[in-house]
């Protein structure tokens, strides 16, 4: 399946995305930007996991399960990313926002989340391959 790589800049932490494996370098600063690695922890108890949920007309995602994660101006989720059948949709957030989205989309067989937290990087709900 297609997915969005995302890169940082190790200098000014410019984030940048390219889609499906990129065959160069992208550069920043007059550096190779790094590609952010996924992370995923225990889905029940890591509160930067995202979890997705049905909706009537769509899906829910939460990122954290049992514990929300922090929405304040030192620690956030800047960005949560829903996939549905390859077709990608994002919720882009401010400190003051809550730590979820509603995604009205018509429901499909491969649903997926990610999200980026300012202070940790890159989380997703599926498993990583090792």
């Amino acid at each position: 399946m297609n997915k969005f790589n995302m890169y940082t800049c190790e200098v000014c932490g410019n984030i940048v995305e390219a889609f499906n494996n990129l065959k160069m370098e992208l550069q920043c600063c007059n550096q190779t930007m790094t590609m952010i690695e996924a992370k995923n922890e225990n889905q029940s108890t890591e509160k930067h996991v995202p979890y997705v949920s049905d909706l009537r007309s769509g899906y829910h995602v939460s990122v954290g399960k049992e514990q929300k994660h922090p929405m304040n101006e030192i620690h956030y989720i800047e960005m949560i990313e829903l996939t549905v059948d390859g077709h990608v949709y994002k919720k882009y957030m401010l400190p003051t926002d809550d730590a979820s989205a509603d995604f009205f989309v018509a429901r499909g067989e491969e649903v997926s989340a990610r999200a980026y937290c300012n202070l940790h990087g890159l989380w997703t709900d599926q498993p990583i391959e090792e």
